[in-house]
């Protein structure tokens, strides 16, 4: 017990090589990138749009693709109003307030761990990065259940509840439906990615240290 609590102590406090510092960096700076890309999309097809409605799903907004003709989040708005699905507001919804700030912190303790250069705050900064993406995860998938089940009775069409799809495609009534990771949702996970390769190396490199 004493030797498996001493690897652990001894692992935690290994200090980074000047690789995995550089990589941490790497790994803050593009989530900066987060702020401009959408982090996810859907798009609905039918009959009556062809050429298909576009919603994007920032980390702090909605926006659905305009053209001087036709702004697809009102449209898509209109659509939810017929069969009785409330309206994709902003002020609706509550993640547009806290995940800029949360990304704005995975940044910092980026940049803290490049500084103080600790195992251990890399590890917790890995844990805290995998938590928040699973959390952002699963609010995604329960804003789309109350959007889909949450129907109005009285609207003019009448559909049982549905659930949109988080990823993939689905039919609901007369639309294709399609849901996907958009750029930004592909930059926090190469920044993950990135934060698990300064971790193998660093550990790499102290190896013997580690294994005594």
């Amino acid at each position: 017990m004493q030797a498996i609590v001493r690897r652990a102590a001894t692992f935690f406090g290994v200090v980074l090589d000047v690789r995995s510092r550089v990589i941490v960096i790497v790994a803050a700076l593009a989530l900066l990138l987060t702020y401009f890309l959408p982090l996810w999309s859907l798009t609905l097809y039918s009959n009556q749009f062809p050429e298909g409605l576009v919603l994007k799903i920032h980390g702090h907004k909605l926006e659905g693709d305009k053209s001087p003709s036709r702004d697809d989040l009102k449209e898509i708005n209109a659509l939810n109003h017929y069969i009785g699905m409330r309206a994709l507001r902003e002020e609706d919804f509550t993640e547009f307030r806290w995940i800029p700030f949360v990304i704005g912190g995975l940044i910092l303790l980026g940049f803290r761990v490049a500084v103080m250069g600790r195992m251990d705050q890399l590890v917790d900064l890995l844990v805290l990065f995998v938590y928040f993406g699973g959390f952002s995860l699963w609010s995604f998938y329960r804003k789309l259940y109350l959007y889909g089940h949450e129907l109005d009775p009285t609207a003019a069409v009448t559909v049982p509840p549905f659930m949109p799809p988080l990823f993939g495609h689905q039919t609901l009534a007369n639309f294709e439906v399609y849901s996907y990771p958009e750029p930004g949702s592909f930059v926090m996970i190469f920044s993950m990615l990135m934060l698990g390769l300064a971790l193998v190396l660093a550990l790499r490199a102290a190896r013997k240290e580690v294994m005594e």
